[in-house]
């Protein structure tokens, strides 16, 4: 099924969940009128990243007031977005939610939580333990946060998994030079996200947020990856943006009968050097 994504580029204000909750919803508003049928927001939109001791602060559970008005939005367009999820047993997660017809269609809590350079996420997030498809009126996707995008295994399970398309929330901050002067963080996230659309024959729909944090900068360059791993429209870097793009079913048949790889994939093959991998490691 064709249908249009609008990848919102925004600026969360860290902690501010009522001015943040009030900015989304506009541009939820904003995608109804323009036709949109999916809206997706960054990582943690509804917090900003560097929250640290903020937190349990900012947690919502599912059946929050805020998380009840999106539902209630999404029965108009369907809304991929990022917040702090607090559970029954007070843990805390980075987590994302696909929300379509007033219901919660996928909640993905973020696997691999990075703890490296500036990143702490483990020190503040409880990890998540699946990574899963799942049906959507325009397919089947899969939905990841930032990190997790950086492990193979991730994307390659929710392809096995029926995916064909993965979004993916980031807040990728600017980090690095690459060899031609460009900024090392887009240019690695760029590569990637081409590369895997290309390998795993999906689309890929990728949002990145803009904006200071604590002196660290968020880059942006938010995009719509064809599965031949060409960019459809891409979003402007270190600004707010509004990144519309146009997603053809028939690009998709098209690049699965040219390069045929996830038809030609052998699961049973990979799961049994997995298991003797793993055997190997445990000895």
């Amino acid at each position: 099924m064709n249908f249009t994504v609008a990848l919102a580029q925004i600026k969360p204000k860290l902690g501010c969940l009522a001015d943040n909750g009030e900015m989304i919803c506009s541009v939820v508003e904003r995608g109804i009128s323009e036709g949109a049928d999916l809206a997706v927001f960054p990582e943690l939109a509804l917090t900003g990243y560097f929250l640290r001791d903020l937190v349990p602060e900012v947690a919502l559970r599912m059946d929050s007031p805020l998380l009840t008005r999106l539902l209630n939005l999404s029965r108009r367009i369907d809304i991929a977005i990022g917040f702090v999820e607090a559970s029954d047993d007070y843990r805390f997660f980075n987590s994302a939610l696909y929300l379509s017809n007033g219901e919660v269609l996928h909640r993905h809590r973020k696997v691999y939580l990075p703890t490296y350079g500036l990143f702490d996420e483990q020190r503040y997030f409880a990890r998540g333990e699946s990574i899963r498809a799942f049906d959507t009126r325009f397919g089947r996707m899969g939905l990841l946060i930032c990190e997790d995008m950086w492990h193979l295994s991730a994307p390659y399970v929710l392809a096995m998994d029926g995916a064909t398309t993965l979004i993916c929330l980031s807040s990728s901050p600017s980090r690095g030079i690459s060899e031609d002067a460009s900024l090392g963080s887009t240019v690695a996230w760029q590569k990637l996200t081409s590369t895997t659309a290309m390998f795993l024959n999906c689309r890929i729909l990728y949002c990145n947020r803009v904006g200071y944090e604590d002196g660290v900068n968020f880059w942006g360059g938010s995009e719509v990856v064809a599965p031949s791993g060409n960019v459809v429209v891409r979003g402007k870097i270190f600004e707010e943006d509004y990144v519309v793009g146009s997603l053809d079913e028939g690009a998709l048949r098209r690049e699965r009968i040219f390069s045929p790889m996830m038809r030609d994939e052998s699961l049973p093959i990979t799961m049994k050097e997995l298991r003797r991998i793993e055997t190997e490691r445990s000895r």
